[in-house]
């Protein structure tokens, strides 16, 4: 199985999970907020469909897709939450179809992108593993968020794995998007997966070095476990540093998620 599969395998049972805990939700509490904060649960799947939707756009017409870029640099503190809303405006029974028809026809787009072609986004282009992987991430991390709301506890497993490559391979993007340079060394991660397998990137003779549980990583990487709660562990300045910004995720990186005592003095 190429990577490729690999991504859009997970990603349709990742989405087919998200599908089951919301599809027989009332319309109040598809209004339900969420953790992120100004988002209910319409939001975060208008969101997802509105990604979906580009994705496809960028694959299919690019030309459309270039007049999406010129929005987005028109307004680029609001153009997100603009699709977002838009999006979350609709009828729920609307927004679920239109979402589980986009994802469909996204992953046969992406199937059939040919090996090497790059397709236009927001930044910089991509392969369509990496646009895969770009629409795991989302849809893990909007699902953790929606489970949060709902109060489901959403299970450990290797599809996490996806979302902590990310969170490596945009080390330096997490640097440069607080005007920082990247370290110049690489770092070595290494973490244990939900069933045990091991995850490991960078140089085995690197000075800095992170480890530790690979679903925590996975949070820590989409800014959704505060790092006091993690296990996961640093060793060296610069590695230490890194775990402080890490983001898995394009645009600004938002607050600090609550510690755990901070979200229970909230509820209590």
């Amino acid at each position: 199985m190429s990577i490729l599969d690999s991504v859009l395998a997970d990603l349709a049972d990742e989405s087919q999970q998200l599908d089951g805990w919301i599809e027989d939700l009332s319309d109040e509490q598809w209004r339900q907020d969420t953790p992120a904060a100004g988002w209910t649960i319409a939001h975060q799947i208008g969101h997802l469909a509105w990604t979906d939707d580009a994705s496809l756009t960028a694959i299919n017409d690019p030309d459309a897709f270039g007049q999406m870029m010129k929005a987005a640099v028109a307004d680029p503190t609001g153009f997100v939450d603009t699709g977002a809303d838009q999006w979350a405006a609709l009828a729920p029974h609307e927004l679920l179809r239109r979402w589980r028809e986009g994802r469909g026809a996204l992953a046969d787009a992406l199937a059939g992108v040919p090996d090497g072609q790059k397709i236009s986004w927001f930044g910089p282009p991509m392969s369509a593993a990496s646009m895969a992987t770009a629409r795991m991430m989302e849809t893990w991390t909007h699902a953790r968020d929606i489970a949060a709301a709902l109060h489901i506890e959403p299970p450990r497993d290797h599809r996490a794995r996806h979302i902590a490559y990310l969170g490596v391979r945009t080390r330096d993007f997490a640097y440069q998007m607080r005007g920082q340079d990247p370290p110049a060394d690489q770092f070595r991660i290494e973490l244990i997966g939900p069933d045990g397998e091991w995850w490991s990137w960078g140089p085995e003779d690197a000075a800095q070095r992170v480890t530790g549980n690979g679903y925590d990583f996975a949070l820590l990487a989409t800014r959704r476990l505060h790092r006091d709660d993690a296990e996961v562990h640093a060793t060296g300045p610069d590695a230490d540093d890194w775990l402080g910004i890490i983001q898995a995720f394009a645009g600004p990186p938002g607050n600090d998620p609550p510690r755990t005592s901070e979200q229970a003095e909230t509820t209590s």
